[in-house]
Order: structure tokens, then C-alpha cells, then sequence
């Protein structure tokens, strides 16, 4: 019961989220854990109400079928979340995920307090993905660039080799529109820089 502990609160029925957590649990791959599970609670008949439930890996909507018998997940690793909305009505708050593929899915009825802490974890995961998309973006950049730029190559010459035998003028090129396009920073275009223009 400790462990279910800390998914409790705004009056949420502890055998639901038993429930769910049970369900949950069994989906979960190597390194994963649950952070938070949020419940649907619509104010009429509330038998087998919809949740979402948020791991360090992904987003995962439970949605019950058949009052309750059987069970449809729909989930989005974080790196597939492009972005997280909320909107607060009088009977509750909606909570909303567009995917970077442009997909949209979202649950209502939620308790304002929960949708509030998965806005909050949700962004906090938009934050660390918005820098890994950004590195990756990088990468693959530096990739297309042929190799002629390379950067944080601090003591190290040999990754530097293809780049004496390349023109200086096309390379300067190539790294001014790296940090135009805001794929690498400039202090790393100012050591490339250096580093080129001492070659002349």
C-alpha cells in the first residue's frame, strides 16, 4: 500500500488506482517507472472512468471498455511529444498531447490539481526531449556536412585531417550557416573558427 501511497490524492479512489497501477505495472519495460497516474472523474456515473499515467519513458492513456472488463492503452514515448496542453473548465481540467508527427490526443473531467501536475511533469519531460531532438538535429547535420566541420574535437587532430585537405573558405561557409541555423553555439563556432584561420 506504500507504494500506492503516492499516487493518491484529490479524493481519488484507491481501488481504481490500485487498478490501474496493477495494469500498468505489467506494461512496463526494462528502467521503467511509474511517476503519476491521474483519474477521470466525471460528475455523473464514474464506474470505469478513463486515466492517464505518466512513466520516465512515456505517456501512457488507459481507457476501460465493457465497464471496466477490458482495457485499451494508447502510449507516446516522450521523444514522439511534441507538446502538452491543459485547459481548466468549471467541472474539471482538460490535458492534451500533440505528438511531433502532428497527432493529437487528450482526457477531460480531469481534477484540476492532477492536471496540473501532469502539465507540470509534462513539460519537464518537453524540456529534456526539446534538447535531445536539438542534439540529434545537430548530429545529423554534422553528418550532411560531410565531415569537413567537426566540433569538440579539443587535442584531438586526427578528426581534423579531412578538414586540411578541404577548402578553408567553403568550411568557414559551412560553420557560419551551422551557427546561423543555431546547430552548434558560438563558442563552438569561434574555436572552429580559430582553428581553421590558423591553418592559413
Amino acid at each position: 500500500m506504500e507504494s500506492l501511497n503516492k499516487f493518491l490524492n484529490e479524493s481519488q479512489d484507491p481501488k481504481m488506482v490500485e487498478k490501474i497501477l496493477s495494469k500498468i505495472t505489467e506494461l512496463l519495460t526494462k528502467d521503467e517507472k511509474v511517476e503519476y497516474i491521474a483519474v477521470q472523474k466525471k460528475p455523473a456515473v464514474n464506474i470505469s472512468p478513463d486515466c492517464i499515467a505518466l512513466t520516465n519513458k512515456r505517456i501512457i492513456f488507459c481507457m476501460p471498455k465493457n465497464f471496466g472488463l477490458s482495457m485499451n492503452f494508447r502510449d507516446f514515448l516522450w521523444k514522439e511529444v511534441a507538446d502538452c496542453h491543459m485547459k481548466e473548465g468549471i467541472l474539471g481540467a482538460t490535458f492534451s498531447v500533440k505528438t511531433v508527427k502532428g497527432g493529437l490526443i487528450s482526457l477531460d473531467y480531469l481534477p484540476k490539481a492532477q492536471a496540473r501536475l501532469l502539465y507540470r511533469y509534462g513539460q519537464e519531460r518537453e524540456e529534456e526531449m526539446h534538447e535531445y531532438r536539438r542534439q540529434q538535429e545537430l548530429e545529423n547535420s554534422r553528418a550532411r556536412a560531410g565531415g569537413g566541420i567537426t566540433v569538440n574535437t579539443a587535442g584531438d587532430h586526427k578528426n581534423s585531417s579531412s578538414a586540411d585537405n578541404d577548402d578553408p573558405v567553403a568550411n568557414l561557409k559551412k560553420l557560419k550557416s551551422l551557427l546561423a541555423e543555431e546547430l552548434i553555439s558560438q563558442e563552438e563556432f569561434d574555436a572552429k573558427k580559430n582553428e581553421i584561420l590558423a591553418k592559413l
